[in-house]
């Protein structure tokens, strides 16, 4: 296949990399041309106009709001389209009627730009791709090996389910940390502040502009989550005004250290099943992903392990 990624900051940098990397017929464009001379000096093959775009899949690696303008530049480009957007059913109502097949690799650094781009990001990590009635399982095979090939865990995932997901597990930590930074506020505070703070605050630095795209992009269950989020913080805070904040305290904490002791998730066995949507779906709610395809027929997944802490 001719893969196109369009957008070379830190996720389609990484991404054209790591196709270089692998042997694929792959070329990049970004629309700031110091990018594109950053990639060409890295020996990677950079188109300088979007006239006459010629792949047959695009990655679409820009942020959301920049999605349109895109579009337009493409025309009536018909070939394979995904995406590496972190909220999915706006792209999935922007791309409806087109060959789309939603994706996001769950992986970044708080750094961001081309500069910071890795061929190795994806190793190990989660990309989950979508997978709704419309889309045709030819195409989402195609780009499940792909992906798997780069060495990523490909989950199946519904647009719907993906946003709910993310809402509790990526955008809201973003807020969060944000609002840890604004709690800190003396000098004392931040001289004083260590490892808690350093991992608690990690992602806050990401441009603000990309955290309004993330949060923004996906309101409805950004809010449902933080609601969720909320009405924890404010038992932690109840079981400081009781009788004994101590044992109150350990009785809120001790379910979050149990369960994220048990994270990152451990795999089971590997096993070869036969493709099918509603098993792909089914996999990918309990927690599986796919590690292989196989043929057009066959996959090898992976589930988690359960484990005690």
């Amino acid at each position: 296949m001719r893969i196109g990624v369009i957008g070379l900051g830190l996720i389609g940098g990484s991404l054209l990399r790591a196709l270089h990397a692998n042997g694929h017929d792959a070329t990049g464009y970004d629309a700031d041309p110091t990018t594109r001379l950053a990639a060409t000096s890295a020996g990677l093959r950079v188109a300088h106009t979007l006239d006459h775009w010629r792949a047959d899949v695009t990655v679409l690696a820009v942020p959301l709001p920049a999605l349109p303008a895109v579009l337009d530049g493409l025309g009536d480009y018909d070939g394979l389209l995904t995406d590496v957007v972190s909220v999915k059913r706006p792209v999935r109502d922007l791309l409806a009627g087109r060959r789309y097949v939603g994706g996001h690799p769950m992986t970044g650094k708080e750094s961001s730009g081309f500069a910071h781009s890795d061929a190795d990001l994806f190793g190990h990590q989660v990309w989950a791709l979508c997978l709704e009635g419309d889309t045709d399982l030819g195409d989402w095979l195609d780009l499940a090996r792909l992906f798997t090939g780069l060495g990523a865990r490909v989950v199946p995932v519904g647009a719907d389910a993906h946003d709910a997901a993310v809402a509790a597990v990526s955008h809201v930590p973003h807020l969060l940390a944000g609002a840890l930074v604004h709690a800190a506020t003396d000098p004392l505070q931040r001289t004083l502040a260590a490892g808690s703070y350093r991992d608690g605050t990690r992602v806050a630095v990401t441009r603000p502009e990309l955290v309004a795209a993330m949060a923004g992009g996906n309101a409805d269950a950004v809010r449902e989550a933080l609601d969720r989020v909320l009405d924890s913080l404010r038992e932690a805070r109840a079981a400081l005004d009781g009788p004994d904040p101590q044992a109150a305290v350990r009785d809120w904490f001790t379910p979050a250290w149990h369960t994220r002791r048990a994270w990152p998730v451990r795999p089971g066995p590997a096993q070869t099943v036969v493709v099918d949507r509603t098993a792909l779906l089914a996999l990918g709610a309990e927690g599986g992903w796919v590690h292989t395809v196989e043929d057009d027929r066959h996959i090898t997944v992976m589930r988690p392990q359960l484990r005690v802490p």
